[in-house]
C-alpha cells in the first residue's frame, strides 16, 4: 500500500549515509509504487552546494548502488523532489531558514503538513538538532499533522548517556514520535525470524532448553576501520555493535511469543528478554568475555595493517576491534542454554548469522556399530552476505555400508523472491512514513541493553579483562575459541 503524503527532511543530506543507503532505498520504494505522489525531500547540511549539484550527487549515489536495471523515469521523479537548505547543525539561523522553507512548502497542503525528520548526523548532534526542531514548533502535532524523528545509532555511549538522550528527546516530543533505527531490523531474514518461529508449527515446539544446546550470534566484518579510525578509537567493538545489532538479534531469537505484531507487544517481549539476561559482573569479565584487537595479517591474498597502524588511530590504543561474550538467559525457556555473541573487524569474511544448535540425538544405536556418530543439527539464519535459512542434518551416504554425512536444506531470499539490491532501509523508511514502530527501538529496550553492557565497559576500561590480539584475516583470537571450548563447543567458522 502506498504511504500517505509527507515530506522527508534529511538532516545531513550531504553525507555518506544518505548517498549510499537512504537514497537507494527511496528509489526502490519509488519503483515499487510505495511513495505517494505528494512526497518531497528537503535536505539540510552545512555543505555549500546548489540544489542542482545536490540532485546530481544523489542521483550518482543511486546509480552506483542499485544493482538492477535502472527505471530512469522513477529515478528522475525522485531526484526532482529534492530541495535544499544550507546550514550547520548548531546554526540557529540555518534552522530558521529550514522552518521557513517547510512553511512555504506546506502552504500548498499537498503533504498534509506531515514531516519525517531523519537525523543522518554524527551522534553528538542528535540532542541539539531535536531541540532546534522543537524550539521552532517543527515537532508540534497539535494541528493534526504528524511529526516523526528517526534517530540513527549509536544511541548513547553507556547507560547514563542513553538515559540523558532519552530524557532530552522526551522534553521536546512524545515517545511515539521517536523512531530509533537499527538498519539490521530492515533485513528480510531478521524480520522473518518472527514469522519463522511463530508461524511454523514444526519449529516453535523445539525452540527451548529441552532441544536447543546453545545459540551463536555472529556479526563478522572483513573490513578494518577504513576512514573511521578517529571515531572508532573512541568507540570500540563492544559499544559499536553489542547494545544494538547483536542484542536486537538476541531479543528476536529468544523472546516469548508476543500477543500480536503491534509495536507495544513486540517491544514488551524484547524488554522482558533483556531483563532476563543475567548481567556479567565486572569480576567475571575475564572469564565470560573476550576483548581483542587485530594485528597485521593477510586477507584475500593481500597484506593488511594492524589496527595500531591504521590512519587516525592512537599508536598506543587499547581499543578493542573484537568482542565475544557468553550470556545466560534466566527464564523458563532458556535456563541452562548459553548464548554466545561475537563481533569483530578484519575477520576472514563478512558474515552475520544466528546459529541454533540443537542437542545431539541419543547415540546408543551408533555405539553398537562402526558408524560415526552424526553431528548435532544446526539451523542457520544468515543475514549477510546473503539472506538465507538453512538446516543441517545427518543423512546416509549412498552405498552398501551405513555411513552418515551432514547435508543441508537451504532457502535463499534472492533466489526465491528476487529482492536484489535492497539496503534494508526500504522497510524502515516505509514503516516510519506509515507510523509502524514495530521494527524501531523503544527507550526502555535501549536502556536495558546498555544496562547489560555497562559492567563490561567498566571492567574493560579498568583492564580487568586483558586485551589480546588476533591476526587480520582469521576467525578471531584463540581466547574466543576457548570461551566455547571449555564447554565442549566450538564456533561455526566465519
Amino acid at each position: 500500500m502506498t504511504a500517505g503524503p509527507c515530506t522527508l527532511v534529511i538532516l545531513g543530506v550531504a553525507g555518506d549515509l544518505t548517498r549510499r543507503l537512504l537514497m537507494p532505498a527511496l528509489y526502490h520504494l519509488a519503483v515499487d509504487g510505495l511513495l505517494p505522489d505528494a512526497f518531497r525531500i528537503v535536505g539540510y547540511a552545512r555543505t555549500e552546494v546548489t540544489e542542482d549539484e545536490l540532485r546530481a550527487r544523489l542521483r550518482e549515489g543511486i546509480v552506483a548502488q542499485v544493482s538492477s536495471a535502472l527505471d530512469e523515469s522513477r529515478l528522475d521523479w525522485l531526484v526532482s523532489r529534492v530541495t535544499y537548505v544550507q546550514g550547520a547543525f548548531e546554526d540557529e539561523a540555518g534552522f530558521d531558514r529550514l522552518a521557513a522553507h517547510l512553511a512555504t512548502l506546506d502552504q500548498d497542503a499537498a503533504d498534509g503538513g506531515h514531516h519525517l525528520y531523519y537525523l543522518a548526523t554524527a551522534p553528538e548532534f542528535f540532542e541539539g538538532v531535536c531541540r532546534q526542531l522543537g524550539d521552532r514548533g517543527l515537532l508540534d502535532e497539535s494541528g493534526g499533522a504528524w511529526r516523526r524523528v528517526i534517530v540513527e545509532k549509536p544511541f548513547g555511549r553507556d547507560l547514563a548517556s542513553a538515559r540523558a538522550l532519552n530524557a532530552a528527546l522526551a522534553s521536546v516530543m512524545d515517545e511515539s514520535q521517536v523512531y530509533r533505527i537499527d538498519h539490521y531490523l530492515g533485513k528480510e531474514t531478521v524480520q522473518n525470524i518472527l514469522v519463522f518461529r511463530f508461524g511454523n508449527g514444526i519449529f516453535e515446539p523445539i525452540w527451548n532448553r529441552r532441544y536447543v544446546d546453545h545459540v551463536q550470534i555472529t556479526v563478522a566484518e572483513s573490513v578494518g576501520v577504513e576512514t573511521r579510525g578517529g571515531y572508532y578509537d573512541e568507540t570500540g567493538a563492544l559499544r559499536d555493535m553489542v547494545p544494538n545489532h547483536l542484542f536486537q538479534l538476541l531479543t528476536l531469537v529468544g523472546m516469548e511469543p508476543p500477543s500480536s505484531f503491534q509495536p507495544a507487544a513486540l517491544h514488551d517481549e524484547q524488554a522482558k528478554l533483556l531483563q532476563a539476561v543475567m548481567p556479567i559482573e565486572p569480576s567475571a569479565c575475564g572469564v565470560n568475555t573476550v576483548r581483542a584487537q587485530y594485528a597485521a595479517g593477510r586477507l584475500d591474498g593481500e597484506s593488511v595493517p594492524g589496527y595500531l597502524d591504521e590512519a587516525r588511530v592512537d599508536a598506543g590504543s587499547g581499543t578493542e576491534t573484537y568482542a565475544a561474550l557468553t550470556l545466560a538467559v534466566d527464564n523458563w525457556r532458556w535456563a541452562g542454554v548459553p548464548f554466545y555473541l561475537r563481533t569483530g573487524k578484519r575477520l576472514a569474511a563478512k558474515r552475520t548469522e544466528v546459529v541454533i544448535q540443537f542437542r545431539r540425538a541419543p547415540l546408543a544405536l551408533f555405539r553398537q556399530s562402526d558408524v560415526a556418530a552424526p553431528s548435532a543439527n544446526q539451523l542457520v539464519l544468515s543475514i549477510q552476505p546473503e539472506e538465507s535459512i538453512s538446516l543441517e542434518f545427518a543423512a546416509k551416504v549412498p552405498g552398501p555400508e551405513v555411513t552418515t554425512a551432514p547435508v543441508r536444506m537451504r532457502f535463499c531470499y534472492e533466489e526465491h523472491f528476487k529482492i536484489g539490491g535492497r539496503t534494508g532501509y526500504e522497510t524502515l523508511l516505509y514503516d516510519a512514513m506509515t507510523g509502524d514502530r514495530s521494527l524501531f527501538k523503544r527507550a526502555d529496550v535501549i536502556e536495558a541493553g546498555w544496562a547489560l553492557v555497562d559492567p563490561m565497559l567498566q571492567a574493560w576500561e579498568a583492564n580487568a579483562c586483558s586485551l589480546v590480539t588476533y591476526p587480520a584475516g582469521t576467525d578471531g583470537p584463540a581466547e574466543a575459541d576457548a570461551l566455547l571450548g571449555r564447554d565442549g563447543r566450538r564456533w561455526r567458522p566465519v
